[in-house]
């Protein structure tokens, strides 16, 4: 019944005007295709890390030599103008009203991808306790409960947990964001049968090295899932 609802309303949604969230012009979407066309050229990404890439080739030096926890990534958008702005309006300024249009651009890109992406669960990247309390959301779950929706597929909040809260990310390269990171996400024990040989996708708003992603990716191995993909909104270059 939630899934028709929520159905119905986009259907409407779609038929009202909308102010753009990039450009204020009033148009027929959250963000109107001439900001697309504009802000968003069609661009090559790893399918490793989703890293922008010379056309053609399908992973990046890095991924080669330097394999991620997870099998392959999906991004939107590079985190540049304009879209670092609209999602850390999103991630910082309440503006949940982008949920769904973020959700609807992350579904399309994921259907983009050549190969298939099945999967048969969607879960968020976990805030620490503090920062859900001071948020009063968890950005990536607004995104994976939508996509869930979307793609007729499970999503779960409850699957992995932060167990430690982890200092800032800023500034810190790779390795030393892995160290940063190590321990901090777990597979609850209760929840541990439920994953085992399942394909999961973890969402997030951006990945800048993929240490979070792949951190938690390395919880939910350790829980016997069969594989992982990474979906953001934004991918910054690799470093």
């Amino acid at each position: 019944m939630f899934t028709r609802w929520v159905h119905a309303a986009e259907r409407l949604g779609r038929h009202l005007p909308s102010q753009c969230a990039i450009c204020r012009g009033w148009q027929d979407a959250r963000v109107c295709r001439d900001c697309l066309q504009r802000h968003a050229p069609p661009r090559w990404r790893c399918i490793g890390c989703a890293a922008p890439a010379p056309q053609g080739q399908p992973r990046c030096g890095r991924c080669v030599t330097h394999p991620p926890a997870f099998e392959r990534a999906v991004a939107v958008w590079d985190h540049d103008y304009p879209w670092h702005l609209l999602v850390e309006r999103f991630k910082f300024h309440d503006a949940l009203d982008l949920a769904d249009t973020l959700a609807q651009h992350l579904h399309a890109a994921i259907e983009r991808q050549d190969a298939p992406v099945a999967v048969d669960c969607i879960v968020p990247v976990p805030l620490s306790a503090r920062r859900l309390a001071e948020r009063g959301y968890n950005q990536a779950w607004e995104l994976a409960r939508r996509l869930g929706i979307r793609l007729g597929c499970t999503a779960r909040s409850d699957l992995v947990l932060r167990r430690r809260e982890t200092p800032t990310q800023v500034g810190l390269d790779l390795t030393q964001r892995l160290r940063n990171l190590r321990g901090a996400f777990v597979v609850p024990q209760a929840r541990r049968a439920e994953l085992h040989g399942l394909r999961v996708a973890v969402v997030d708003d951006v990945m800048t090295t993929g240490a979070t992603i792949s951190a938690v990716a390395q919880a939910l191995r350790a829980a016997g899932v069969r594989s992982v993909q990474a979906w953001v909104l934004t991918r910054t270059p690799s470093t």
